[in-house]
Formats: structure tokens, sequence, C-alpha cells
């Protein structure tokens, strides 16, 4: 055999070989989206008594309505539809799938509506662009979606949890409008971000200077943090809060197995509306409003509020500083106010310690009274 029959030969099962391959890659990502699509109905399972009937009273659905122009989704769950309507706001991105997997509970004390914001999740849409999503515009929204609560489920108020980047926007909704609510809850209250994203850099890169992490404090001196938050800063800041404890929950190691496959196995979204979560996601980054957020002292902005107020941290939390949630709060004027500290926290303490949490709403926040809180 010459030279070029052996390298015709090669060529030959070369093409074959990238022929197999592209096949199995195709078989796999069908594979994939067939699951996918399985685990993909769209729709909240209902609440049922032990006999499996349908639980009198209860709500689970998700909702469709036009809010300032756009139309905006939203997952109502209940136990009793009578109940209290608590109106959560997420942060960065929704997080209501987590409630699969950890369950809240709160479902039991109110009537939870889990909004999912403009330009984010089931409200995503390609016509709503990243420079409309202002401060203003969340603030308005945020009350539009009260008052359609209110109307329909007849209360003349209601309670208001944000939770990390949405306390951003919900305390400042509060301030705005504290007639349409019996109390704020803040959890991963914002404060200074800019400052706490120094706190959380130099934790970083102190501790992974001490697990001998030369990779990671590499990129991490590549990428100060000082005025701003650089891109490389933001493009490894989730991996590395995760690998530490400081994320999005203090046992949570992983975005991929913690957070982005929850999202996809999460029965209550369509295949449509998981992939649109994560556009939204990567066309916000952090947050749509991350440069205000960065920008403000929410303690010189919002220095009081005309309705109680009840601050939840976890201790481990460096996503948003908890020793500066602690600060604010002690500065911050209400009528009624609590500060309860979470042990075994990061991030998400109503994720994280549900039971506890359950409790503080409970008798606390559903009483107006701060019983149970570490300071007052």
């Amino acid at each position: 055999m010459n030279y070029r029959d052996t390298v015709k030969i090669l060529a030959k099962k070369v093409t074959e070989m990238i022929l197999i391959i592209t096949i199995a890659l195709l078989v796999c990502i069908l594979v994939i989206a067939g699951v996918l699509q399985v685990l993909s109905p769209g729709k909240p399972k209902p609440y049922v008594d032990k006999r499996g009937n349908l639980l009198a009273g209860s709500l689970s659905e998700k909702v469709f309505i036009n809010i300032g122009g756009v139309k905006q989704g939203m997952f109502i769950k209940s136990k009793d539809s009578t109940h209290p309507v608590l109106l959560y706001l997420h942060g960065g991105m929704p997080d209501y799938f987590l409630a699969q997997k950890y369950t809240t509970g709160l479902e039991d004390y109110f009537t939870v509506v889990w909004w999912e914001q403009r330009g984010s999740g089931i409200s995503y849409s390609r016509d709503v662009v990243k420079e409309t999503i202002t401060l203003e515009q969340l603030i308005n929204d945020v009350a539009e979606v009260t008052d359609y609560l209110r109307n329909r489920f007849g209360q003349e108020k209601i309670y208001l949890m944000g939770h990390s980047g949405g306390t951003f926007i919900g305390i400042q909704a509060a301030a705005k409008f504290p007639e349409l609510y019996h109390a704020y809850i803040g959890v991963a209250q914002m404060s200074d971000q800019l400052k706490s994203e120094r706190i959380a850099y130099n934790y970083m890169l102190k501790r992974y200077e001490k697990n001998g992490n030369k990779k990671m404090v590499r990129k991490l001196l590549a990428a100060p943090v000082v005025n701003a938050t650089p891109d490389a800063y933001l493009k490894l800041r989730d991996r590395a809060m995760h690998s530490l404890g400081i994320g999005t929950m203090h046992d949570m190691k992983s975005v991929i197995s913690g957070i982005l496959l929850p999202s996809l196995t999460c029965r209550d979204y369509t295949l449509m509306e998981k992939i649109n979560m994560w556009r939204g996601k990567s066309h916000s980054g952090v947050s749509s409003l991350w440069n205000e957020m960065l920008g403000t002292s929410l303690i010189h902005k919002v220095p009081e509020l005309d309705i109680p107020t009840y601050i939840f941290g976890g201790v481990y939390d460096y996503t948003v500083s908890f020793t500066l949630a602690k600060e604010y709060f002690e500065k911050l004027k209400a009528p009624v106010k609590g500060f309860y500290t979470f042990e075994r926290s990061a991030h998400s303490p109503i994720f994280e310690e549900p039971e506890r949490v359950q409790s503080i709403m409970g008798e606390d926040v559903l009483r107006g009274v701060n019983n149970l809180a570490d300071i007052k």
C-alpha cells in the first residue's frame, strides 16, 4: 500500500469517526430535550388531602397579568386562600424553583405570591430591554402587583418580603407605599452593596490564600474590587462564593447542581419558560439595577419605615453582607422592628432554616411584635 492510499484510508476513518461522534451528540441532545420536555408540563400541582382529594380553599396556580404595560407572571401557593397575602420579591433571578426542593412551609400561614419581575423568569420577553427596567418602574410594578392582589383577595393590606436584590426594591416600595403593607420583611437585606462586595472580595482572597488555591488567588488579584466590580470579578463571583459556602446556601457548593439543575427539573415551568429564565439572567447579569445598587447607600436613602420591619440574616452570607445588614437595621427607624440571626444559613434563610422562619412569621410578623428577635 502506497502513501496516498494510506492517507485516503485514514481520512475515511477520521470522517467516519466524526460522523459517529456527531450522531451520538445529536442523539444525546434529543434525549436530554425529550427528558426536559417530560419534566416541563408547566402547571403547578394542586394541594391535596390525605385521600388525594383537592384541598378545599387551597390555591396552586400560575397567573399572568398586565403590569405596567408588560405581561408578567407569578406563582400563587396557599393551603388556605383566606390567609394573609405575602408578596415575595426575588433577587437577581427567580428562585421559586428552589421552593420545590427546599420547602418553606410559608403556604401554611400565607397566600404566597412568587412574582417574577419584568425581564425575568416567566415574565421574560425579548421586547423588554434592560434599559427600560429602572428602579422607578420596578417600584411602580410592585405597587401595581400589590393592588391586583389586594383586589383579588379582598385584603386592605398585604405583607411584603424581599430577598437579596429584591430587598433593594422592596424596602423602597415599602417606604413609598406604606399604606399598602402590614409589614416589610427583608431576607439578606441590602444596605451598601459596594462595601459588601469589598468585604466579600477580601474574605474570599484570604480564604483561598489559606486553602492554597493559587489559581483562584491569581484570578481574584487580577480583578480587585475597589470602586466598582470588574467584569472579571463578576464572572467568577458566584462560583467562588458557592465553593466557600457563602453563596446561595451554606451547604450549596455548586451553581450547576444547586441552581441550574433544579431550575431545569422544576415541573411548574414549561421548557421554553426554563430557557427564558436563563436568557433573562444572561441579559441582566447580577441584576438589571446592579450599578444603581452599587451606588446607593440605603441607610441614607431609606432611614425610616412607617410599618413593622423584620430583617433575616444568615451568618455565612457574604453575597449580601450579614454584618452590614445588621448595622443598617440598628440605624433604621420603624414602629416595630426585629433582626433575626440564622446561625446555619448563608444567603437564603427561608430555604436553609424554614422551621425557624415559620416560627418568626407566625409568632412575630403576623402579630406585629418582635418577641423572637435577637436585636430590637
